[in-house]
């Protein structure tokens, strides 16, 4: 389909916003769970976006700099992916395996843009020597606004190209067999997010509950809610039956009443 100019301009808008959220990491609107559900409310199918969203989501958990490496670019991905599959035609399947070149090219995307912003941190450098502080917030901002731009640009061209055809055509120049392929590579990267944020946790003495959580959902109609319920309450009751947590909750108790007992003792000795 294609969009009108208010959409086409909520996008950008949107987009740049999400740009800078994958630099600054605080509101979060960089994460496709955020990006494709206001995407796709934007372009009017907010139930696409969310399934897009979560779906993505999955996939992007293990994604996150470390040090010097750079992670795939997860709002590229959510972005225009979304367009894709909600304003393109495309189905979810395909919307999900073209995110991860998108994701790539996203990442090569990032990388340039931090080379390019250390001609920006120089300027503040020597805006800060000149005491200038308008400078320096200035140089912040617009390298800021290069981090949003690396979304935004290339989302409105998505956005603006979607219902003439090009981009269908495109897609379709896209063998199957490489399609097929990312579909398949996008559902190993799934298991591949969950494995690095387990390893990251390092909470082995869970895992008894990671595999019984498996197994409750394969043999088992419980949905979603009725799944989490039981997860709360298994928390609870171990976190009341470990006697590591019992013994912290205890340790204050414990201060009080010697701290107490002290207090009577200094007044025995007053009254001595």
């Amino acid at each position: 389909m294609e969009l009108s100019s208010i959409q086409i301009l909520l996008i950008f808008i949107f987009a740049t916003i999400a740009g800078m959220g994958s630099v600054l990491d605080e509101m979060q609107t960089h994460r496709p769970l955020i990006a494709c559900t206001v995407t796709g409310l934007i372009l009017g199918d907010i139930t696409t976006g969310i399934i897009i969203g979560g779906t993505l989501e999955m996939i992007a958990l293990g994604w996150m700099n470390i040090g010097a490496a750079i992670a795939p670019d997860a709002a590229v991905a959510s972005v225009i992916s979304t367009i894709l599959v909600v304003a393109g035609g495309q189905n979810l399947a395909a919307g999900i395996a073209i995110a991860i070149p998108l994701a790539a090219a996203g990442q090569v995307l990032l990388i340039i843009c931090k080379t390019v912003s250390v001609v920006f941190q120089h300027r503040a450098d020597t805006y800060a020597e000149e005491g200038n502080l308008f400078g320096i917030d200035l140089m912040n901002y617009l390298a800021l606004l290069l981090f949003g731009l690396r979304v935004g640009i290339p989302a409105v061209l998505v956005a603006m190209t979607v219902g003439t055809g090009a981009v269908q055509d495109i897609l379709n120049a896209i063998p199957p067999v490489i399609t097929g392929g990312l579909q398949v590579a996008g559902g190993f990267i799934v298991v591949v997010g969950y494995a690095m944020v387990i390893n990251m946790m390092g909470a082995k003495y869970l895992m008894p509950f990671f595999f019984l959580g498996f197994v409750v959902a394969a043999y088992t109609n419980f949905n979603l809610v009725a799944l989490g319920i039981i997860g709360l309450v298994l928390a609870i009751v171990y976190i009341q039956l470990n006697p590591k947590y019992a013994a912290i909750a205890a340790a204050p108790a414990a201060d009080a009443k010697s701290g107490a007992a002290s207090a009577d003792d200094d007044l025995d000795d007053e009254l001595d």
